[in-house]
C-alpha cells in the first residue's frame, strides 16, 4: 500500500481507504523516507528496472537505441494504474508479469516496434530484485542524511557536557558518577557505527538481479545470438558485459553470481537496518529514562501541542523517543524474518522471495522514521545540569564509595577497606547522614583519612575517571 506522502495513480473512490497514511506508525509519518519506499516508488523502481535493461542491452547491440528510448520514455510511474496493477498480481503471485504488460502498451503508444523488446530475455525475479535494490539504494541515502544530522546534534552535546557529572547508573540504580557528555559520546558512536554499516552496505552490498529463469542467464544471451552483432557470442564474456552494462545504468553493484536464490544482499540490507534501528533506540530510552517526573535529568524539545495527553493537561510526554524506540522495537524482528530468506530452495522460492517485499519496505521506513525522528530529538534535546547534581547529591555521596575503598585500602588492605565502606554504607542509608560523615566517626578511617579529605573524596564531581577525556576521543573524526 501506498504511503501518507504520495497519491497512487488510479486510486479514488472507495480505493483511497486503502491508501496506507501512517495512522498506525507515526513514527514515519510525514518523513522524507515515506516518498522513497511507498507503492508508487517501487512501481517508479521496476520502472526504471526495465528500462535500465533495454539501455544496457542497448549498450551492447542486441537492443536497439531507439526502442531502448522508448522503453526509457515511457516508463513512468504515473502513466500506470498502481491499483489495477496491485489486483492483477494476485494471479500471478508477483507485480511483475502485469506491469511488463502495461508498459509495453505504453511503449506501444509512441513506437509499436519497440515494445518486444520490453524485458527482452528477462524474469519477474531479475526486475523484481533489481527494483527492491533501487529502493533501498534510494532510502539509504535519505536515512544517512537523517544520521548525520543525528551525529552532528549529539556530536554538540557531548562537547558541551564534555565535563557534566551525572549519575552513572547500573541495574536501574546510581553506580559511580560519570557526565553527560560522555553518555552523549556514547550515542555519537553508535550513530556513526550505524552510519558506517548502511554505508558499506549502500556503496559495495546493493547488487543488480541478471539471472533469468533459473540463474543461467540463457535468455539474454539467446537473445543476444539472435538479434546481436555477434551470433557466436561467447555466453560467459555476454554475460559478465551485460552484467556490467546493468550495473551502470542503474548506480547498483555488479554480483558475480545471480543471486535468486542466494539473499546475502538481503540479509545484509536487514542486519545493517537492525542495528541502526537498535542503536537509535538506546538514545531514546536513555532519554526516557532521564526525562522521568523524579529524574528530571533532560527534557524533550517543546511546541505547541508537542507530547500532550488526551486526558492530563500537565503532561507532556517524551514522544519523540517514544516513536524512536517504537520502531527500535519493530525492526529487528522484521529483520530477522528477513534473514530467514537465506533458506531459500531451488532455484527460485515459493514464498520466501515473496515474504521478503513488504518486510523490508517496513524495515526501511521504520528506520528512516526513528532516524529523522531522532534528528529532531537530538537538536532539540535541553540538558538540566543543576537537576543532574541534585540527583547525584541524593545518595549523600555513596556513589564514591569505590573510590573511598580504592583510597584506603593500602592503609588497612583491601579486605578491611570493603568491610569498613560496606559497613558505613549500610549506616549512612538507615540514618539518612552523608558517607563522609559516617567514615569521619570511624576510628579505623579517621586515623588514615581526614574529614577534610573524605568530604574531598566523596565529592561525586571529583570522580569521574577519564569521562572528559574520552569524550574528547570520541569527538575526533
Amino acid at each position: 500500500m501506498t504511503s501518507a506522502s504520495e497519491r497512487a495513480p488510479g486510486t479514488s473512490g472507495a480505493d483511497a481507504a486503502l491508501v496506507d497514511a501512517g495512522l498506525l506508525s507515526p513514527v514515519r509519518a510525514g518523513t522524507p523516507v515515506e516518498a522513497v519506499v511507498g507503492d508508487t516508488a517501487w512501481l517508479q523502481a521496476m520502472l526504471d528496472a526495465e528500462a535500465a535493461l533495454t539501455r544496457a542491452q542497448a549498450r551492447l547491440g542486441t537492443v536497439p537505441v531507439r526502442a531502448a528510448e522508448a522503453v526509457t520514455a515511457a516508463a513512468r510511474a504515473e502513466r500506470l494504474d498502481l491499483r489495477a496493477l496491485a489486483l492483477a498480481a494476485r494471479e500471478t503471485a508477483n507485480p511483475v508479469v502485469p506491469l511488463v504488460q502495461a508498459l509495453a502498451r505504453e511503449v506501444a503508444r509512441t513506437d509499436p516496434g519497440a515494445a518486444e523488446y520490453v524485458h527482452r530475455g528477462s524474469t519477474s525475479q531479475d526486475v523484481l530484485d533489481t527494483a527492491a535494490m533501487l529502493v533501498a539504494h534510494r532510502a539509504l541515502a535519505v536515512i544517512r542524511a537523517d544520521l548525520a544530522a543525528t551525529e552532528e546534534a549529539v556530536a554538540r552535546l557531548a562537547g558541551r557536557y564534555r565535563d557534566t557529572p551525572v549519575a552513572g547508573r547500573t541495574l536501574a540504580l546510581h553506580a559511580v558518577p560519570t557526565t553527560f557528555g560522555l553518555k552523549a559520546a556514547g550515542w555519537l558512536r553508535l550513530v556513526r557505527d550505524a552510519d558506517a554499516r548502511l554505508a558499506r552496505v549502500r556503496e559495495h552490498g546493493l547488487p543488480v538481479s541478471l539471472g533469468g529463469a533459473a540463474g543461467t542467464l540463457a535468455g539474454y544471451v539467446e537473445y543476444a545470438r539472435l538479434d546481436g552483432p555477434d551470433p557466436g557470442v561467447d555466453a560467459g564474456v555476454f554475460a559478465d558485459r551485460l552484467t556490467e552494462a546493468y550495473a551502470r545504468e542503474t548506480g547498483l553493484v555488479a554480483p558475480v553470481l545471480p543471486w535468486h536464490t542466494l539473499r546475502t544482499p538481503i540479509a545484509d540490507l536487514a542486519s545493517a537496518l537492525a542495528f541502526t534501528a537498535g542503536a537509535l533506540g538506546k538514545i531514546a530510552v536513555d532519554v526516557q529514562g532521564m526525562a522521568r517526573t523524579e529524574v528530571a535529568e533532560v527534557r524533550e524539545p517543546g511546541g505547541p501541542g508537542h507530547g500532550r495527553s488526551s486526558a492530563m493537561p500537565h503532561k507532556r510526554n517524551p514522544v519523540l523517543s517514544t516513536l524512536v524506540r517504537c520502531a527500535a522495537l519493530q525492526v529487528p524482528a522484521l529483520a530477522a524474518a528477513l534473514t530467514q530468506s537465506l533458506v531459500s530452495e531451488d532455484e527460485r522460492s515459493a514464498g520466501a522471495w515473496h515474504a521478503e517485499w513488504l518486510l523490508s519496505r517496513e524495515c526501511l521506513r521504520l528506520v528512516g522514521g526513528a532516524a529523522h525522528t531522532c534528528a529532531a530529538l537530538m537538536r532539540g534535546l535541553e540538558a538540566d545540569p543543576r537537576r543532574m547534581r541534585e540527583n547525584l547529591d541524593l545518595t549523600g555521596g555513596l556513589v564514591t564509595s569505590e573510590r573511598i575503598a580504592a583510597v584506603l585500602a593500602p592503609h588497612v588492605g583491601k579486605a578491611a577497606a570493603k568491610r569498613l565502606l560496606d559497613e558505613a554504607a549500610t549506616t549512612a542509608v538507615r540514618t539518612g547522614r552523608d558517607l563522609a560523615g559516617v567514615l569521619a566517626d570511624m576510628k579505623e578511617v579517621s586515623e588514615h583519612l581526614s574529614a577534610a579529605r573524605l568530604a574531598e573524596l566523596c565529592d561525586p564531581a571529583r570522580y569521574t575517571g577519564a569521562a572528559p577525556q574520552l569524550v574528547d576521543r570520541a569527538l575526533r573524526p
